[in-house]
């Protein structure tokens, strides 16, 4: 029956996928309606490709998972972490701004808009090939959990899995681009929202409603933690909950893919509707995944363990919480997490072809490149970075032992988020930052990302560095917040002391937000 089940809802759910693609493919003509659609896409397609590229199976399936055991129900938190820090003020802070000097620039990726806003080729290229070399295995991350659960219906290989997502997404992106990722955001995010409601409501049944699962969660004593830690407020380990809000909440802020979004809003008032639709779609969606997974430990004597370490293997303890509930749960699942999978995946992809086309390619061709053949070339670097995600995360499921892919899935975020936050942020805001700051923020986010890199890999003894850089080093998830602070720190002081840009050319820029503009009477008071 759960078979049966999950094979009409997965045939339903690609077939439209796909004919989404079809129907949107006289959008993706041009550069624009590829990359932006046109930038005349409304709030309620904004706000749900914000949300779905935001979460992926990585946060319902690992995330929810490891953090939920970690500390308890206090990991909603993060939940509503994402939704205040990573969606709320996202869009109040930078959505109409970005959106404005982008236009005004022309400017179509976040490599772009450094060249164009520090007149600066070479920041282009640089921000270019960050995003190339870590947002590939940051792409192959979002794989991560989906062998476990299909493992819960389907006796099929993990690599077979990997594929039909890979293809199936390659074919409406390739097909109708921005609009295509959009609509589908769309469906994809309606299918998270109702599905996670129902797991949750399953979950607490499965365990005797919410009071009964909350007292025995709080009788758990483990790791240390006496009893009450993992049903209480602020969990056992509050500072440590605390870098994971901060990393996974403003990182969103300095990642191409996300704030890509705002580049493509139509109007003033798509901002503000945007907004409150993307915050009610995240509390939903991230509160709910963090706080189903913060029920883990009940299911402790169920889920699997490392048999050298002893400790849980964080990707099996969400599928064995929903091991037991009803087929029609189960299948809905299924199509849940194949939805955040596939939505942040065609961001991604797309995220990664443009900016590699119009940033690196288009300049470096000698002759003029027509828009049909930018278009042609995006499309073909999307099947490239699918490919390549692909077989990494198949390369990694089938070789264990090579930790290093691993590792560098979860470096990847802070890299990215360390190199462009405080650029981009002062960028729209600030007419004092110089070229130099950014190129040193540049160096900061890649740099600590690296060292957190060759410190796990090589299994250093961070301790021996003392407290405070022990701590950093800790984990990605330290290190990469103070990556993104250090360049939040660093960008303004070294513009202090580096050449500043031309005054003339920055107020030409800068001009654009204060061009006059006319508003019925309901949207502003004379």
């Amino acid at each position: 029956m759960t078979i049966f089940m999950c094979s009409i809802l997965l045939v339903v759910f690609f077939a439209v996928m796909i004919g989404v693609g079809v129907y949107t493919r006289k959008s993706a003509t041009d550069v624009s309606g590829f990359v932006l659609g046109g930038r005349a896409v409304g709030p309620w397609l904004t706000a749900f490709a914000f949300g779905t590229s935001y979460f992926s199976a990585v946060i319902f399936v690992g995330y929810a998972g490891q953090f939920g055991w970690l500390y308890g129900v206090s990991s909603t938190w993060a939940g509503l972490g994402n939704a205040f820090i990573g969606s709320l003020l996202a869009w109040n802070i930078l959505g109409r701004r970005t959106r404005i000097m982008t236009q005004s620039l022309d400017a179509r990726t976040m490599p772009e808009f450094f060249g164009k806003r520090f007149n600066s080729t070479a920041l282009k290229v640089a921000a270019s090939v960050i995003v190339f070399i870590f947002l590939i295995p940051y792409t192959a991350s979002l794989y991560n959990g989906l062998s476990s659960l299909f493992g819960l219906v389907f006796d099929v290989p993990y690599w077979a899995v990997i594929v039909v997502m890979a293809v199936l997404t390659g074919v409406y992106v390739i097909f109708g681009g921005y609009m295509a990722t959009a609509i589908n955001d769309f469906i994809q995010g309606i299918i998270m929202l109702f599905g996670i409601c129902a797991v949750i409501f399953a979950v607490l049944k499965d365990n005797g409603g919410l009071l009964n699962a909350m007292k025995e969660l709080s009788a758990i004593e483990a790791d240390g933690w006496t009893s009450g830690a993992f049903s209480s407020f602020l969990g056992p380990d509050p500072l440590a909950l605390f870098f994971v809000v901060i990393l996974t909440s403003l990182g969103t802020w300095g990642l191409p893919q996300m704030v890509g979004k705002f580049y493509a809003i139509k109007s003033e008032k798509d901002i503000h509707k945007g907004t409150i639709i993307s915050t009610f779609f995240a509390i939903i969606v991230a509160g709910g995944c963090y706080f189903l997974g913060g029920f883990g430990r009940l299911y402790a004597d169920k889920i699997q363990y490392n048999p050298t370490t002893g400790k849980p293997l964080f990707d099996t303890i969400v599928p064995t919480m929903l091991s037991t509930l009803p087929s029609v749960i189960i299948a809905v699942v299924i199509v849940l997490v194949l939805s955040a999978s596939m939505s942040t995946l065609s961001s991604l992809v797309l995220t990664s072809s443009s900016t590699f086309t119009l940033d690196v390619i288009k300049p470096a061709v000698k002759s003029e490149m027509s828009e049909k053949k930018q278009v042609l070339t995006m499309r073909v670097f999307i099947v490239f970075f699918i490919a390549v995600s692909a077989v990494i995360a198949i390369v990694k499921d089938s070789f264990p032992g090579l930790t290093f892919i691993a590792q560098m899935m979860g470096v990847s975020w802070g890299a990215l988020a360390g190199a462009f936050l405080a650029p981009f942020l002062y960028g729209l805001y600030s007419k004092k930052i110089t070229k130099a700051s950014v190129a040193v923020c540049y160096i900061w986010g890649c740099g600590i990302a690296i060292l957190q890199f060759i410190v796990t890999i090589c299994h250093i003894d961070v301790t021996a560095w003392g407290s405070l850089l022990g701590y950093i080093f800790k984990s990605s998830i330290n290190s990469g917040v103070v990556a993104m602070v250090g360049g939040l720190v660093i960008v303004p002081i070294v513009s202090l002391f580096t050449a500043k840009q031309n005054a003339e050319d920055v107020e030409k820029m800068f001009a654009c937000f204060d061009e006059k503009v006319q508003v019925p009477k309901k949207e502003a008071l004379d």
